[in-house]
C-alpha cells in the first residue's frame, strides 16, 4: 500500500500533524495511519563535517595545515541521533512510500534540516513543501490542501547551505589560525566577530568618553516652570557653560516680573505602532519586560509551537498579505479578559485595511506575528508567556486603532530680558494609547507638568529659581534592545551618506539567529551581562584588535547578508559568493601568519594556561572519540587538546540563561545519558551539536 512520509522538525510537532491528518498509531520513531507515515529530525540529524572528519591530520592544529578548503563541504550524520536517523532514511526510501512532505519549520534552517537528511540518506523520490504560519489545527489542514513543489524552495536551500558552508570556512579557518597565533582559545565567526565590533566600539567610545560641566537654570513663575535658554543659539539650547553664568542669570531674574512672549499651538499626529516581526518583538520584550533576545525566542516558540497561539515567530516580515482579514477579526474575537474589553471596538466594525499592515509585497516567507485565533486562558500559561502573548495580543489591537492626536504647546516667557521654554501636551484623541492605558509608566521627576491656559501677554512673576549643576552623559551601554536594533540596522552606523544610502537594509544575521549570537558571545567570553546591560570584555576587546578590519566590519558582513537574501529569491549567484569567502578565509589565515598584530591576551586566556591544572575523567571525548575529557577551573576539555581536539564545554555555558554552572556529575550525565539530556528541578539541559542547551522549566 502507497503511503506518504511527512518529516517534521521535532516530535511535537509530529504529533501534532499526525493528529490532525489522522497518523494515531505509534511506530518505531513514527505516527502512522490513513496513508500517512510522520517522523521527525529532532532538530539536526545531519550537519557538515568537521575538519578532522575530513582528515585525520586536521586532528592537530598546525599553520601549515591553513586554510582548509574542501572542493565540496561533506555531510556526516550526529552520532547522538544516529538511531532516528535510521529510522527516517528506511522510511524514506522503503518501497511503501511514494510520497514525501517536507514539514520541517517553514524557514531558511528548517529547509537546511530537511535538504540535509534528504541528501544524507541518498533519497531520490519528489517531495512537496509544508509551508504554515501556526500551528493550530486550521492551518494544518489549510497547508496540507496547498502544498508546493519541493522545488519551488530550491533557492531558499540554497541560501541556507552558503550561509552554513560560509559560517564553516571562515570559522574554521579563522578560528585556528588565530588560535595558533596567539596561543589562545579564540572563536572567530563571520556575523559574530562584528556583532563583537559593535560591543567593542560602545565601550571604546564609553571609555574615551570626556564628561563636560554644564548647568540649568529654572523658573517658577507662580503655576508653571521653564527652563533659560539662550536665544543666539538655534533650537533652544538649554546649557550654561558656567555655574557663575547660570548663578548670575538666576540672581538677575528673581522676584522679577514676567511675560508670556509667545503661545504656540501644533497639532501632531502618531500613527499606530506597526505588527511585530521578531526583532522588533524582541526589542520591545527587553524594553518592557527585561527579556534578552534568547528568553523572548524560546518564549515564542512555545507559544507558538506548544501554545498554539501565536503565528511563526521566526518572520522578519512586519505586515500581513491581503487575504488575512477574517484571520486578524478571529484572533481579536478569542482574546480574553482585559484585552477582549479593548478589541470589542474593533469587533463592531469591518476590519480597516491600511496599507502600512497590509501589504503583499512586503510578506516574505511569513507575516507578521499576531495572535492565531485559539481561545485562551492566560492563567494556564507559564508567567513568561502570558507577559509576551500580552504584548503581542496588545500590538494587534493598537496597530487598528486611530492614530493618537495631540496639541503640542511650546510657551516663551520672558523676564529682565531673559527667556524662559515651558513645552507641554493638551491630548486630542487618545487613539492607539488607549490599548496601553493601564500599562503606561508614571509620569518622570524631569517631565514638564500640564501647562495652564496660556496666552500672549499673560503676566506672571519668578516666584523661585533653581539652578542645577551637571555634566554631559557618555554613551549607555548596550542592552539586548539597542544591540539588536544595530544588528538589524547595520547599514546606518556608515558616516559616509553615499556608503550609507548604499548598505541600506544590511543586517547582521537574521531575525531568527540574532539571539543565539548575542548568547555565543558571552558563552565564549567576549561579553557579559550586567543587569540588562551587554558589553565586550577585555578578551573581546582584544580579539577586535587582532583581526583585520574587514572581518570585524559591519560592512562586510552586511554586504553577505544581501547576497544571501538575493541567492534566496532567486537572483544571486551562489557559487560566486562562496568562491568570494573561501578567498576572505585564504586572507585571515594568511594574516593571520604574517600580518597580525602585536596582541597581548591575559596570562588566564592563553590555549593550555587553563588546562595544566586538571583532572582526568573517565569519559571518551565525545568530538575526536580518543582522548579523556578532563576538568580545569573554567571549563571541560578534551586531554588530546595538543593533538588538536578542540573540546570545550565552559562551565559558565548556561548560567547566563538561568542554568546551572557544569559540574563533572552534570558532564557525565550528559555525555552517557542515551538521550544527551539531564532533567532538574529548574529545566533541562541538553548536549547538541558540541554546546550545552538549557530549557527552563515554565513554572
Amino acid at each position: 500500500m502507497a503511503e506518504t512520509l511527512v518529516l517534521a522538525e521535532k516530535p511535537s510537532v509530529a504529533r501534532d500533524i499526525a493528529r490532525v491528518i489522522g497518523a494515531r498509531t505509534s511506530g518505531e520513531g513514527c505516527l502512522m495511519g490513513n496513508g500517512y507515515v510522520v517522523t521527525w529530525a529532532i532538530g539536526h540529524l545531519v550537519s557538515l563535517q568537521e575538519p578532522e572528519e575530513l582528515d585525520e591530520r586536521y586532528k592537530r592544529w598546525r599553520k601549515q595545515d591553513l586554510p582548509i578548503l574542501p572542493e565540496k563541504m561533506a555531510l556526516k550524520v550526529l552520532p547522538k541521533t544516529r538511531r532516528q536517523f535510521a529510522i527516517v532514511k528506511k522510511l524514506m526510501n522503503g518501497r511503501e512510500t511514494d510520497r514525501i512532505i517536507c514539514a520541517t519549520d517553514s524557514g531558511r534552517e528548517g529547509e537546511l534540516i530537511f535538504r540535509y537528511i534528504y541528501q544524507m540518506a541518498g533519497c531520490k523520490k519528489p517531495f512537496q513543501r509544508l509551508w504554515i504560519s501556526s500551528m493550530t489545527d486550521e492551518a494544518i489542514r489549510g497547508g496540507f490542501a496547498a502544498l508546493r513543489p519541493g522545488s519551488d524552495y530550491d533557492a531558499l536551500y540554497q541560501s541556507a547551505r552558503c550561509r552554513s558552508e560560509a559560517d564553516w570556512l571562515v570559522g574554521m579557518n579563522a578560528s585556528r589560525a588565530f588560535t595558533l597565533h596567539y596561543n589562545v582559545l579564540l572563536s572567530i565567526g563571520r556575523v559574530q566577530t562584528p556583532t563583537l565590533n559593535l560591543l567593542v566600539k560602545r565601550r571604546r567610545e564609553i571609555d574615551s568618553f570626556k564628561p563636560e560641566p554644564y548647568s540649568l537654570v529654572l523658573a517658577q513663575f507662580e503655576d508653571y516652570q521653564g527652563n533659560w535658554f539662550d536665544q543666539t543659539k538655534p533650537g533652544f539650547e538649554k546649557k550654561i557653560a558656567t555655574q557663575e553664568q547660570a548663578q548670575a542669570i538666576a540672581a538677575k531674574v528673581k522676584g522679577q516680573p514676567a511675560k508670556v512672549v509667545t503661545v504656540t499651538r501644533e497639532e501632531k499626529r502618531e500613527l499606530p505602532p506597526q505588527l511585530y516581526d521578531l526583532t522588533a518583538l524582541q526589542r520591545e520584550a527587553s524594553n518592557l519586560l527585561g527579556f534578552t533576545a534568547d528568553k523572548t525566542l524560546k518564549t515564542a516558540q512555545s507559544l507558538y509551537e506548544k501554545r498554539k497561539l501565536i503565528t511563526y515567530p521566526r518572520t522578519d516580515s512586519r505586515y500581513l498579505s491581503h487575504d488575512m482579514g477574517s484571520s486578524v477579526k478571529k484572533a481579536w474575537a478569542c482574546l480574553p479578559p482585559p484585552l477582549a474589553g479593548l478589541a470589542q471596538l474593533l469587533l463592531e466594525k469591518p476590519v480597516p485595511m491600511p496599507k502600512r499592515i497590509f501589504d503583499n509585497t512586503k510578506v516574505t516567507d511569513h507575516h507578521a506575528i499576531i495572535p492565531t485565533g485559539k481561545k485562551v486562558n492566560l492563567e494556564s500559561l507559564a508567567p513568561d508567556e502570558a507577559r509576551l502573548f500580552d504584548l503581542i495580543a496588545r500590538r494587534v489591537i493598537a496597530a487598528f486603532y486611530p492614530p493618537y492626536v495631540y496639541n503640542a504647546v511650546r510657551v516663551v516667557t520672558e523676564s529682565v530680558g531673559e527667556r524662559f521654554i515651558s513645552n507641554g501636551v493638551s491630548v486630542v484623541q487618545e487613539g492607539f494609547k488607549a490599548a496601553y492605558r493601564d500599562q503606561q509608566p508614571k509620569r518622570k521627576k524631569n517631565e514638564e507638568p500640564d501647562l495652564p491656559p496660556l496666552r500672549q501677554g499673560d503676566e506672571r512673576t519668578v516666584r523661585k529659581v533653581q539652578v542645577k549643576n551637571d555634566q554631559t552623559k557618555p554613551p549607555k551601554e548596550h542592552t539586548d534592545a539597542s544591540l539588536l536594533s544595530e544588528m538589524e540596522h547595520a547599514g546606518r552606523q556608515f558616516e559616509d551618506e553615499e556608503l550609507r544610502e548604499q548598505m541600506r537594509g544590511c543586517s547582521l544575521g537574521t531575525p531568527a539567529t540574532r539571539a543565539a549570537i548575542i548568547e555565543r558571545l558571552i558563552t565564549v567570553g567576549y561579553a557579559k551581562r550586567k543587569g540588562r546591560q551587554i558589553m565586550a570584555t577585555e578578551k573581546g576587546v582584544r580579539l577586535i584588535e587582532a583581526v583585520p578590519a574587514d572581518i570585524a566590519s559591519p560592512e562586510t558582513t552586511g554586504k553577505w547578508e544581501l547576497a544571501l537574501e538575493k541567492i534566496a529569491q532567486g537572483a544571486g549567484d551562489e557559487e560566486r559568493f562562496l568562491q568570494g569567502i573561501r578567498k576572505l578565509a585564504a586572507f585571515l589565515v594568511e594574516y593571520a601568519d604574517q600580518k597580525a598584530p602585536d596582541v597581548s591576551f591575559a596570562k588566564e586566556e592563553r590555549r593550555g594556561k587553563s588546562r595544566r591544572r586538571q583532572s582526568q575523567m573517565d569519559i571518551t571525548c565525545p568530538l575526536c572519540g580518543q582522548g579523556k575529557v578532563t576538568e580545569n577551573s573554567k571549563a571541560f576539555g578534551c586531554s588530546r587538546w595538543q593533538e588538536g581536539c578542540g573540546f570545550t564545554l565552559w562551565k559558565n555555558a548556561v548560567t547566563n540563561v538561568g542554568g546551572p554552572e557544569l559540574n563533572a556529575k552534570i558532564v557525565k550525565a550528559l555525555l552517557t545519558a542515551p538521550n544527551g539530556s539531564v532533567r532538574g528541578s529548574t529545566g533541562t539541559l541538553r548536549y547538541v551539536n558540541g554546546m550545552v542547551v538549557f530549557d527552563k522549566k515554565q513554572m
